[in-house]
Formats: structure tokens, sequence, C-alpha cells
């Protein structure tokens, strides 16, 4: 039975009589098509960039709850005269709050606890917190005015990852996969590492929701590695099982997915035996990767000695400059706990030692091995921080509620301006008020340093050509561009 005659037997009622008009033309063209279009099926990846990128890799550093901009990267001085006054209606301007603040009484201004310091020849701000990024800003490109509609956590993480609120489509790993493919045959395309905080107050769920493939082929999906234990579940063999019998296996269950394939053409049958495929030859690859005993002493120097450690975010970043070494296309890590609705000044510090040094050593490191000019480095959240304080407030402490408005994230590597401080706040770091970044352009600018015009990098999905910045507006910032 083929794809069409399927399909026919499935057919509602409703969409028999709604499509009544070109059932007899559709019956046509299958006799024509005859087997072959139940062997069709979408192809897997992409036909390539559409212009030379500037950037091969990414690793995309995500902080999980939404770091702080004016604690660590938007310095607003001016807010010292305003401490524990309230925040004037005339900048809030009725923006809806999170339920957590809606009730306050009142909104008190919490300027930033911890001092700043200019550094570099761009003179960029960077809180006290971090003095190792403090040496690297010549090196990025500081977005201070992000934002998004998204006001809380689970809409928030899934529209900066996938380009909406709602979960189903494709994270921004999925589609560089999709469009650039694979540069090793023996490891994924798309590598996602969850790192370990230090302090854990208050974590935020995550889940594979966040590095699914969506509508775009399951090869593309993200593959977890795990930071104890074998870095990927059932990657050895049971006991007992030798390499030889897994392989006679693999073969038998390859021909009879082959013919399942012939049988009903999903595009899915494909990608699993692809993706067995792959599992095998990770077998011999993975241990390679993942032994750091072959790093010299200058790499924890670098990193700091907390890269030693698996599951800490200098391990994971290490783990990533192996990964994108190797030919992975995109490695995304997770580093949770920046959710400080309070005490504040127990948990960005813990927060700013775990990832100072280890961002430092991944650009020195990438440098050092000439993969930083091909290697787009992103860090940030989902959304920013209030100015107003939630729960109690005082000169050494105080909690922030989240903060959509405005927030900031900086890029390094792979075609970005260096030395690059773009856009703007209020004296409040509250409302934007030069050269706004939403989101969509964010994603339009990383796939235009991948090669791809966000407008035509498409892929049919339910009779739309479905992309990644959607179809509202969304621009390329040239001025973050080398």
């Amino acid at each position: 039975m083929n794809l069409y005659q399927d399909f026919v037997l499935n057919v509602t009622r409703r969409y028999f009589l709604s499509a009544g008009s070109h059932l007899l033309g559709g019956a046509a063209l299958a006799s024509l098509l005859g087997q072959e279009a139940a062997r069709a099926a979408p192809a897997h990846r992409a036909p390539g960039p559409h212009f030379p990128p500037k950037a091969r890799h990414v690793i995309y550093l995500h902080m999980v709850g939404g770091p702080s901009q004016i604690d660590l990267y938007d310095y607003k001085p001016k807010m010292a005269d305003w401490y524990d006054k309230d925040l004037p209606d005339s900048v809030r301007m009725g923006q809806r709050l999170t339920t957590m603040t809606s009730g306050q009484a009142r909104f008190p201004i919490a300027p930033s606890m911890f001092k700043f310091q200019r550094h570099g020849k761009i003179g960029m701000w960077v809180c006290e917190l971090l003095p190792w990024t403090a040496r690297i800003v010549d090196d990025m490109c500081f977005i201070r005015s992000m934002h998004t509609e998204a006001i809380n956590h689970e809409p928030a993480i899934t529209y900066i990852q996938t380009g909406n609120q709602v979960t189903g489509r494709p994270c921004l790993g999925a589609w560089a996969s999709y469009g650039l493919g694979s540069l090793n045959e023996n490891l994924p395309t798309f590598v996602v590492l969850v790192a370990q905080s230090t302090n854990t107050e208050q974590v935020q769920a995550i889940s594979a929701r966040l590095w699914q493939s969506g509508y775009l082929p399951g090869e593309h999906a993200g593959v977890s590695f795990r930071t104890t234990g074998d870095p990927i579940l059932f990657i050895n063999n049971p006991p007992g099982v030798s390499s030889d019998v897994r392989r006679k296996t693999l073969d038998g269950l390859k021909r009879l997915n082959e013919m399942n394939f012939e049988k009903v053409g999903d595009p899915e049958t494909r990608t699993r035996i692809e993706q067995y495929e792959l599992a095998f030859r990770m077998q011999t690859s993975i241990p390679e990767l993942t032994a750091l005993t072959s790093e010299p002493e200058s790499t924890f120097k670098l990193y700091g000695e907390a890269a030693r450690k698996p599951g800490t975010f200098a391990n994971t970043v290490l783990m990533a400059r192996r990964l994108i070494e190797r030919g992975v296309r995109f490695v995304q890590i997770y580093h949770n706990n920046w959710d400080t609705h309070a005490n504040a000044a127990g948990r960005l510090p813990d927060q700013c030692r775990d990832i100072d040094q280890a961002c430092w050593g991944l650009i020195q490191d990438l440098k050092r091995k000439g993969l930083f000019d091909e290697t787009l480095v992103i860090w940030g959240g989902e959304f920013g921080r209030t100015i107003y304080s939630q729960g109690g407030l005082s000169q050494t402490n105080y909690g922030r509620d989240h903060h959509p408005r405005c927030f900031t994230m900086w890029m390094a590597g792979g075609g970005v301006r260096r030395g690059q401080i773009y856009g703007e706040t209020d004296d409040f770091s509250y409302n934007i008020i030069k050269d706004p970044v939403h989101i969509r352009d964010f994603h339009a600018t990383v796939l235009h340093l991948l090669g791809f015009d966000h407008e035509r990098f498409t892929v049919k999905h339910q009779g739309l050509d479905q992309r990644l910045t959607g179809v509202e507006p969304a621009h390329v910032i040239k001025e973050l561009l080398a």
C-alpha cells in the first residue's frame, strides 16, 4: 500500500468534503507516481548556505533563569540616589508583572550592591564579580538592548531557543545542523551539555524540548551528553555482548528498517537507521573525546581547576572546545540558577565564579587552537531582571523579578565585530532608548553569520514555509558584524 492509499483510508469526512474538488487530480497524480511516492522523503538537510558563512561552529552558553543585567553589565550609577524610592509610573508605563511581584504594595528601587569599573579600549562597564571576563571585553560584542514579550521562564526560554513561545518548533542548534550538516561522521552535529551550578537555591526545570528538532528530521535534534557516568546512555555494549555481536544486530535491524521504509516511506525510519549507525561509530570516538588526560596542564590554567571536575561549567566549556575541534557544528551549554528572586548577595557571586574564568579560558583556548575566528560564542539568558526589589530590600541584599523589556547578551568570534557595545537603556535599566534588538533580530543575525538568509531558510511544514524567525519582521543587525 502506498502513501496515497493510506491517506485515502484515513481521510476525514470533513476533509473529504472540503477537498473533494481535487481528489480526482490527486488520484491521477498518485497513479502516475506509483511506488516512487512512497519512497520519497523530505531532504535530511538543506542544500547549503546562501552565502559564505563567517562562522562554522557555535558554542551557545545559556544562563537559565535570566541573569541580572543591572548587576553584571548594565551599570546605572544614578540609581544610588534612588535607593528604596518607588519606581515611577512614567518608567513602568503599565507593564504587566509576574504573579511574584504584582501583589507588592510598592516597587522600591534596588541599586546594584556591586562595584563596577570600565575595561578595555571600548570602556565597557563590568561588575567586580567578573574580573576574568573584564580582561577580554575588546574581543566581545555586547548587546544591552535585547528584549522579548515572554515574562515567565517556560515560554521565555522556549522563545529564545526556538523562535516561538509554544513548544514543538526546531531550536537554533537543530536549524544549524539542518543547514550546515556534519563535519565528523563519528560525532553528532549538535550536542547539548547541562552544567551543574555550585549554588542550587532555585534551579529551573529544563528538558529535551529545548533541543528538539521539531518539524525538521529527527537526526537534527541535540544529543545530550551526561556529566556523570557514561556520556551517553547505552553507548557501551551490555555485559557479554561483543562488538561483533552488536554489529551483526545492527545489520539485521538496518535490513528490517529498510524494508519498512520501502513499504511505508516514513522519513523517521531513515533517521533511525542513521542514528543507530552513528551510535555504533560513537562507541570508539566518545572515549577519546572525554579523556581529558590528553590535555596539557596549560589547558587547566586557562579554564581553572574546576575544569577537571565532570559536570562543572568549566568542564563542560572545555568539552565544548574539544567537540568543536573535532567537527561538531553546534554545542549548547545550559547553566542553571540565575533566577535571583532573592539573596542576590549570596547567589550572584557563586554564579559568576562558576562561569567567569571558564569563559575567559574558552576565548583564549579557541584563539590558541586557531578556532576563534570560525566559532561563534554566545552568552545570555531568556530575559533580564527588574531594577526594583522583590521581597526584602537592604543596602547589602535584595531580589529581582523577571524583566523582559531589556537584558544583556554578548557574542564573540565567528564574524562578530570585536569591541562593540550596542544598544542603550534608560537610567533604570527598564526601557530601551536606543537600538532595540528583538529575539527575532538576534536569530536573524546568528543565521546570517552561519551563511543563511533567514527569510529564505525555510522548511515546508503543514503547507507553510516555516522559518526560525517566524512571520513577523526580523532584521540582521549589521552593526554587530565584522
